[in-house]
């Protein structure tokens, strides 16, 4: 067992009856896997579903759980019932996970009693504009994560030394980040980014986005990908996108290379 799995099991060791929030990301199912495995009888993974969740994620955490005997709840959190979140200001992500929370606090106080919320959050995480956090702390939510310093290097060690086909997966976090702060948050803007996203997987585009500004896309690739996106391709996502949001004016190669949280407007 490698020192960074030793870690973490003494670290959960010491947590009695735990909710992992697990969202599908390879965070979040390598915190699963490791808790359920390291006391599965006071361990429960709640898994929300929204459209802003990939169903791609959803798929994951079904098939973890089938194939690992995960005590699962789908929990309905409520942020698309929330204007704040809905207007998609700065700080969405903190109204997303306040919401998120609130439903797991729910079930924390329920049936399942007194237990402690864990999140996938990590050490990289922190040099971050993450107002998510700020909710997270309002909840009282641990980070073992953080508290083990392990960030996602390290991550990915765990995976790949647990055996999970995902110890590679791209980072993938909510539909609503690719929309360009103060456009507004709608599910079937959300549908049409995660299409237009899989033409360009299929395509061979492991890591892209679909960023949103009003009605008029911009695709972003890693640098050493863009010379590899043509006009076709960009038609092919646009059909994609426009057969579930046909407003959609355009579709195009961004000027600049793909960076994470790059649609949150004001943040360097």
């Amino acid at each position: 067992m490698s020192t960074l799995r030793n870690a973490l099991d003494e670290l959960l060791s010491d947590i009695g009856p735990r909710i992992v929030a697990c969202s599908g990301g390879i965070d979040s199912l390598v915190l699963a896997t490791v808790a359920h495995a390291n006391a599965p009888e006071i361990t429960t993974i709640a898994h929300t579903v929204t459209p802003a969740v990939p169903s791609a994620g959803t798929a994951r955490v079904l098939a973890h759980a089938r194939r690992n005997g995960w005590n699962l709840e789908l929990v309905t959190s409520n942020e698309f019932d929330d204007e704040r979140y809905l207007s998609n200001p700065t700080d969405r992500c903190y109204y997303c996970k306040t919401n998120l929370y609130d439903a797991v606090t729910a079930l924390a106080a329920g049936d399942l009693g007194e237990a402690t919320i864990l999140s996938g959050a990590n050490i990289d995480d922190l040099g971050e504009y993450r107002p998510g956090l700020i909710a997270a702390d309002e909840h009282d939510v641990r980070h073992p994560y953080v508290e083990a310093d392990i960030g996602k290097a390290g991550i990915r060690s765990l995976a790949a030394d647990l055996g999970l086909v995902e110890a590679d997966l791209p980072a993938s976090p909510c539909l609503a980040s690719r929309l360009y702060t103060g456009t507004r948050v709608t599910a079937e803007r959300l549908r049409s980014i995660e299409m237009g996203e899989a033409v360009l997987a299929e395509a061979g585009f492991a890591v892209n986005r679909c960023r949103m500004r009003g009605d008029d896309v911009l695709v972003e690739l890693p640098e050493s990908d863009r010379d590899g996106c043509g006009e076709a391709l960009l038609s092919d996502v646009a059909s994609a996108m426009r057969a579930v949001l046909p407003g959609i004016t355009s579709v195009a190669l961004d000027t600049r290379p793909y960076r994470s949280g790059q649609a949150i407007l004001g943040v360097a």
